[in-house]
């Protein structure tokens, strides 16, 4: 038995960790995550472990990145915006699991690094931006589902305002380095928090409607 880890036992170390929705996994299993870490960090591309990409960034942990997408619970026909593509393995699952994906790069180096990762994979629904995430994506509003993969201790009101009635949005809340990671769903009444998915370590949202730039 070959001892190569592959997106099989990706998704495997995925569903230990709970999730459970076939579509996800499915998405996993059929998402090469090697071509979409830096070439020094292949060898533990199929481990359920954050990897380093740069710009003191890290990508999500796998597992944490599904049980993410798993809370959207999209069915392949929504309108879906992402805050931070890092280079572009949960944009990929989503893509695959929703009918398009507006996704936004704060850093326009790993934004060009994920357009090629995309490319290369066959992913051409996706439109790929770079600019402040926290303001969200005004032009190509209402979204059906927003994840977003920084943390600030609440909502941005542009994310709010953007979210189409009904709708689920995925947050880190926190200060960053110690979150909840809290789905939320937009009702007549405003965004309510339904459930927290996970605690988790993510980096500061930073924009007009997160943390100040650093300087």
């Amino acid at each position: 038995m070959s001892t190569t880890p592959s997106p099989d036992e990706l998704a495997e170390a995925v569903a230990a960790a709970g999730v459970s929705d076939e579509r996800v996994l499915d998405a996993v299993r059929r998402t090469p995550r090697a071509a979409f870490v830096p070439a020094g960090h292949r060898a533990a591309a199929y481990t359920d472990e954050p990897l380093p990409i740069g710009h003191a960034q890290v990508t999500t942990q796998p597992s944490l990145s599904a049980r993410m997408i798993q809370g959207l619970a999209l069915t392949g026909a929504e309108h879906v915006l992402e805050i931070g593509t890092g280079h572009g393995f949960q944009t990929a699952l989503l893509a695959r699991l929703a009918a398009d994906v507006v996704s936004v790069e704060r850093w326009p180096d790993l934004a060009e690094r994920a357009q090629r990762n995309l490319s290369r994979a066959g992913i051409r629904n996706v439109t790929l931006l770079t600019g402040d995430g926290s303001g969200g994506v005004p032009e190509h509003a209402p979204y059906d589902a927003i994840i977003v993969s920084a943390a600030y201790p609440e909502v941005p009101p542009p994310l709010a305002d953007q979210l189409r009635a009904g709708g689920r949005l995925v947050q880190p809340i926190g200060w960053g380095g110690h979150e909840e990671v809290v789905l939320f769903q937009h009702t007549p009444g405003g965004l309510r928090s339904r459930d927290v998915l996970a605690l988790a370590r993510f980096v500061r949202l930073h924009g007009d409607y997160g943390f100040p730039l650093p300087k």
